[in-house]
């Protein structure tokens, strides 16, 4: 049986006024998904453990069945794995976000991505930091986009570190981090301010309007987990697309194959249909493919309504649509279409509700065929709650048939 995971990163939302008290995914047009939910089994699923922050690393650790109360560690050393850096035990990995602040005796948080910077203008900025404030002990990797990362050899990792998009607008210094080791951290910022106030990618990026990267923000500190591969614990082969590192990172440590494909940019301009696409030719060969689709989660980051609902549908058109065209011709199938955490466009963050999902299999006795349409309300009255969220997976490869129970047909 060939297995899918489609999943819209930060989707689910909380109603709204401004879309007439429905949440995104409720005003969106998604006949694709709603088919899955009316069709299939429709229900909620909670990916964040009590007490673990509600981030996509936390989430898809769990939509991929691993209890991140026993694996995870942060966010740094899965975005490690992604760019082939190979993390000694001695070593602390840092996301490292190019950020814009907004200058003051106190500065705010303007922008989280520094306007969305592209990864040539911040391939040179995080060059030209290594050669100004790395060492042999600080060590910086370009990324994607905004997103980079920082080595830290033989350095602390118990310091406490806040993500910079869950302080949008906000003075920083109450966030700065503290704790053990939060001084070089603190540091290295600070003089990644003074270095990127005259860079030369700011300069050109001020004369075209564009927001400059005026400083690093460090945080998602963490050693190398120890992940079990999925083929040992489920005897599948398996594969990634994902335009983040976060997502191929985790992919990297659960074993599964990381499938490029061409214009995924993790923003709302991604190849949609280009993931769908080469999801169905893979799985010619693999027994699952996980399709992760960040559009959501930014637009929600960025309270940007018309943003959201579009990202929505074009996730629902052009990914959900394709694959739900395409899939009858590889024999039978589950398919699982999911959010791993709102992002409120009223936070602007994200939280820890439990996400809407809907399973739609191929196999007679796998669907409830309840008729609802795919939103949060639906999903919450539907009746199925997977609690902790990490047995999805294994229910979902494994045991469905007995999880739906005797209201399927």
């Amino acid at each position: 049986m060939k297995h899918l995971i489609l999943l819209g990163d930060g989707m689910a939302d909380y109603p709204i006024d401004v879309l007439r008290g429905k949440t995104p995914l409720e005003y969106a047009s998604t006949p694709h998904m709603d088919r899955m939910a009316a069709e299939g089994t429709l229900g909620l699923v909670d990916t964040i453990p009590m007490g673990l922050p509600p981030g996509s690393d936390v989430a898809n650790l769990s939509v991929l069945g691993y209890d991140p109360r026993e694996c995870y560690t942060g966010r740094g050393p899965l975005e490690a794995a992604s760019m082939g850096i190979t993390l000694s035990p001695e070593d602390v990995a840092f996301r490292c976000n190019l950020v814009t602040l907004r200058d003051g005796a106190d500065p705010v948080m303007e922008d989280f991505t520094a306007g969305h910077i592209s990864s040539a203008e911040a391939k040179r900025i995080i060059a030209d930091l290594e050669i100004a404030i790395g060492s042999e002990t600080i060590c910086f990797h370009p990324g994607v986009g905004y997103r980079h990362l920082l080595v830290w050899k033989g350095g602390e990792s118990e310091l406490v570190a806040t993500p910079p998009h869950d302080i949008i607008d906000k003075a920083i210094g109450p966030y700065l981090p503290h704790g053990r080791g939060a001084e070089a951290i603190n540091r290295l910022m600070r003089l990644s301010r003074e270095f990127l106030a005259d860079h030369p990618v700011n300069r050109e990026r001020t004369e075209r309007g564009l927001r400059p990267a005026t400083s690093i923000w460090l945080w998602g500190q963490g050693r190398a987990p120890r992940i079990r591969k999925m083929v040992d614990r489920f005897r599948i082969r398996g594969g990634m697309i994902s335009a983040v590192d976060l997502l191929n990172g985790i992919g990297v440590y659960a074993g599964l194959e990381v499938l490029p494909v061409e214009g995924a940019t993790g923003y709302i301009d991604t190849n949609y249909r280009g993931k769908a696409e080469k999801a169905l030719s893979v799985l010619k060969e693999l027994d699952l493919v996980f399709i992760h689709v960040e559009a959501p989660d930014e637009m929600g980051h960025e309270g940007n309504v018309e943003g959201k609902v579009k990202a929505i549908e074009d996730f629902d058109s052009l990914v959900v649509g394709t694959v739900l065209r395409g899939i009858g011709d590889l024999g039978s199938f589950r398919i699982a279409v999911l959010s791993d955490h709102p992002t409120p466009l009223s936070l602007r963050t994200h939280v820890a509700d439990p996400s809407p999902f809907a399973v739609l299999s191929s196999s007679a006795g796998e669907n409830q065929g309840r008729g609802m349409g795919f939103g949060e309300g639906t999903a919450l009255r539907a009746g199925n709650l997977v609690s902790p969220g990490y047995r999805f997976m294994e229910t979902f490869i494994s045991n469905w048939r007995n999880f739906i129970g005797k209201d399927a047909r």
